[in-house]
């Protein structure tokens, strides 16, 4: 006779592997009700969604329009990748590092020919008062390594330019906290750029991130903005649901400058979901627990670590992603947003499952918990720590 508690304990077996095995994809139909009703209770004016299964292009599909005078969204509308450029330039060193170029945890001090201070003026904007002489007294900028800049422990803000005196600071002994920062990729793209040429740097990041794209067959997707464009491209609406006009980034920026497609960015997140590209050792490093996130919310910046007894465990920076531990095992995500754009990519290891969902309409993104549980089941995806209070920082 079985005793109760190898009932309970067969219970508790057969309740994981339930809860282990994916939902299956809704229908196209399914989908469309879905979506359409979101944006009818919210006013949302566009959408895109797209859904990854066994590391495949199952679905994709345009809702709404492109701008104000109505013109519609289409699978091949250009619109802003936001924060998801991020993801994008991490699988790019990545590549480096399979190439030799680039260690993860060597010091950004060993690729660079002279002392970081010494550089003078920000790179991206050498018209303003620029960040890496500011750490001529900070000796800590000589322990930073390409993993902290992309799983966000450098310690710098997000970006220099926010700090009250507008100089970058250093705020915690890098490597041991996570604080959101596109600082740090700003300065791993300028190691790539500016770099030893004799290690193999001294690279153009358009230039590589464009290698990428061809290879995918992704031929609207850049890191800067591209003349030719403009027939076919998405204006965006704010939280009060006044529209705005597309923002055309001129130069590449690594913490979100590209302009993308659903149809594009679909095949990017495949690709990244399968591992394509990438050495699987490479693919590994990108979605291991990096660094155990310990703060109630992403935002605001510098937060105090929760009690240990309230700190979610699973929830880990991996590199240029946020990785978790759901109901549906290893998982990897990714937001972007600005003021008129919400994004958001979210894979699920088991069965290579991911949603991806673009929007010009930056109010969707209040529904985008829902529809990732309509589109993938319960993925443990930790929305309440990316938005919190500060919903769409990211």
């Amino acid at each position: 006779m079985i005793k109760l508690r190898q009932l309970g304990s067969l219970f508790a077996v057969l309740s994981l592997s339930i809860s282990l095995v994916a939902q299956k994809i809704p229908s196209g139909a399914a989908i469309d009700a879905k979506v359409n009703g979101l944006m009818t209770q919210t006013g949302v004016k566009g959408m895109a969604v797209a859904v990854i299964d066994h590391g495949r292009v199952k679905y994709v599909h345009v809702y709404g329009i492109r701008n104000a005078k109505g013109d519609p969204l289409t699978t091949d509308t250009v619109m802003y990748g936001a924060s998801l450029t991020k993801t994008v330039f991490a699988y790019t060193v990545l590549q480096l590092v399979d190439q030799g170029k680039l260690n993860l945890d060597t010091p950004i001090a060993a690729d660079l020919d002279r002392p970081l201070p010494t550089y003078g003026p920000d790179p991206v904007f050498p018209d303003k008062y620029g960040p890496y002489k500011d750490l001529a007294d900070d000796p800590r900028w000589k322990k930073i390594t390409p993993r902290m800049c992309l799983d966000h422990s450098t310690g710098f803000s997000n970006f220099w330019f926010i700090e009250p005196d507008h100089k970058l600071h250093i705020h915690f002994d890098p490597g041991t906290h996570f604080s959101y920062s596109g600082e740090g990729f700003g300065l791993l793209q300028f190691v790539v750029e500016h770099g030893r040429k004799s290690q193999g740097l001294g690279l153009d990041v358009g230039d590589l991130t464009h290698a990428n794209f061809v290879r995918l067959g992704m031929t609207r997707t850049s890191l800067t903005w591209r003349e030719g464009q403009n027939p076919n491209v998405a204006d965006g609406w704010n939280d009060h649901g006044q529209p705005e006009p597309h923002s055309k980034r001129s130069k590449v920026r690594v913490a979100g400058s590209m302009n993308t497609t659903i149809s594009d960015m679909a095949k990017f997140t495949a690709a990244l979901v399968r591992g394509d590209g990438l050495s699987a050792a490479s693919r590994a490093e990108m979605v291991k627990p990096s660094l155990h996130i310990t703060t109630r919310t992403q935002f605001p910046l510098f937060q105090p670590d929760l009690p240990v007894s309230e700190q979610r465990k699973d929830l880990n920076a991996g590199l240029g992603v946020v990785v978790f531990d759901g109901p549906q095992g290893p998982g990897f995500y990714k937001g972007g947003h600005d003021g008129q754009t919400a994004n958001t990519m979210v894979c699920i290891e088991r069965r290579q499952r991911c949603a991806l969902i673009l929007s010009n309409d930056v109010r969707s993104e209040a529904q985008f918990a829902d529809l990732v549980r309509f589109l993938l089941g319960d993925t443990g995806v930790p929305y309440e720590w990316e938005y919190g209070d500060y919903a769409g920082k990211s």
